[in-house]
């Protein structure tokens, strides 16, 4: 293909439900296949991979330090979409954020959309500090945190590259607001409630060109209990060493069962107004 803009970027705040659209590609694009294997997903290599950086750069990520990194990381992405004959999918956890020299991190000549997933804070904060093995109010500082970032520890070379998440509210402001690229927000709660409907609109949205029948066929291949089986009985490669389990409940509304008023509280203080605006 001709066109720069290659690259998809999937992007959420974690455990808003990227995963499960991962699954539910790959069902998609590989029709009459056997069942989605959850460690053998469609190429959706993670932005902050360390090998991809490694591979397009040539360069050691080990001896570089995490501000050398990110000056280098938009050169990855077009080294990336430059070698591709096809459109591109990252998944990405990390904000979308101007980095010192002035330059995106993710660059909109090569970027050609964005799948938002965005998911109540509420109940992102229940299963993210299940995938953290941390307490909540632990986790909700975390949220609350405008420089907080995944794989920040100096003491270990981590497999990611650091990502920077800003805020719960922030991650959804600088992808949503910010980055100027096409965007389809898909509510995870719309996911669960409407998937036909929603999922539906992401296929329009990406421009691939699949009946409803097929859509309806992946999104059973991708369900959350046919998923949560497979890591029952085989594992899932990208849980984090700490926790049980990646795919946990799936619920919605599952805070009110696990949140003190006090902790619902400091949630709703800081995002209140991003919450709203998302119907939460």
């Amino acid at each position: 293909m001709d066109d720069p803009k290659k690259i998809v970027w999937l992007a959420s705040y974690p455990k808003s439900g990227n995963t499960w659209f991962r699954a539910f590609l790959t069902a998609l694009l590989n029709p009459g296949n056997a069942d989605v294997d959850i460690n053998n997903l469609y190429p959706t290599t993670i932005a902050s991979s360390r090998q991809l950086f490694d591979e397009m750069t040539g360069i050691s990520s080990a001896d570089l330090t995490p501000e050398e990194i990110d000056l280098l990381r938009p050169l990855v992405y077009r080294q990336n979409a430059l070698e591709s004959d096809e459109v591109i999918y990252h998944k990405v956890h990390d904000a979308w954020l101007i980095l010192p020299n002035g330059e995106p991190l993710f660059p909109a000549d090569v970027s050609k959309a964005v799948v938002y997933f965005i998911r109540n804070p509420l109940d992102v904060v229940v299963s993210f500090a299940h995938h953290l093995s941390t307490g909540i109010d632990k986790t909700i500082t975390v949220m609350n945190t405008p420089d907080y970032s995944f794989c920040q520890r100096t003491d270990r070379l981590h497999n990611q590259l650091r990502q920077k998440l800003f805020t719960w509210s922030g991650h959804v402001k600088s992808w949503v607001d910010d980055s100027g690229l096409p965007v389809l927000v898909m509510r995870y709660e719309d996911m669960k409630t409407s998937p036909i409907e929603t999922f539906a609109k992401s296929v329009s949205f990406l421009g691939l060109s699949y009946a409803l029948h097929e859509i309806e066929a992946a999104l059973d291949q991708a369900s959350f209990a046919r998923l949560k089986q497979q890591e029952e009985e085989k594992g899932f490669s990208e849980k984090s060493a700490g926790s049980a389990s990646f795919f946990r409940k799936g619920v919605v509304g599952d805070w009110r069962n696990e949140l003190s008023e006090e902790q619902v509280e400091r949630i709703v203080e800081t995002h209140g107004e991003t919450m709203k605006r998302f119907g939460y």
